[in-house]
């Protein structure tokens, strides 16, 4: 299963957009959402975000 951000956790700073080499990360409403269909579950996303945000769904 792809990874998804727990908003809760989001402090929207953008680190795990910049590091996902699919583009399946962007900015909507003040955090960030993943693409389920673009993720690769790579894992890019969860090595980089200080808040512990994106999960494996």
């Amino acid at each position: 299963m792809a990874y998804t951000i727990n908003t809760d956790e989001c402090i929207a700073c953008g680190a795990c957009e910049a590091e996902c080499p699919e583009g399946a990360i962007s900015e909507m409403d003040g955090v960030y959402v993943i693409d389920a269909a673009k993720c690769t579950e790579c894992g890019s996303c969860a090595d980089v975000c200080p808040s512990g945000a994106p999960q494996k769904a």
